[in-house]
């Protein structure tokens, strides 16, 4: 199963533009609608509207309430996202490609 957003979820993830050291991801959907299990590397976040969500990740869950214009960071992390609330989500993703620093 291939896990990359944009091939498991193409009627939400569109790449917007990449290259070699990041990847800028567009993110919508509608109330209700749910995603596959997906993988996403360290990555910038920034909403375009306002929205709530529930994110599953390993065997957890964790509800997500945004304002619109918030910037945040996301850990690497795999996670199935479900759209909870009343309004459309859109989103900026900057996914980083170089590797996290290794503490020396």
């Amino acid at each position: 199963m291939n896990t990359d957003p944009p091939i498991s979820n193409p009627d939400k993830y569109k790449v917007i533009f990449e290259n070699e050291r990041v990847r800028v991801l567009e993110y919508t959907d509608k109330p209700g609608d749910k995603t596959t299990l997906h993988h996403h590397p360290d990555t910038v976040t920034f909403t375009l509207s306002a929205f709530e969500r529930k994110l599953y990740s390993n065997g957890q869950e964790k509800v997500v309430v945004k304002k619109a214009h918030e910037a945040g960071w996301q850990p690497e992390q795999d996670h199935v996202g479900e759209n909870i609330g009343t309004t459309d989500t859109h989103t900026i993703l900057v996914e980083l490609k170089e590797p996290r620093p290794t503490n020396s």
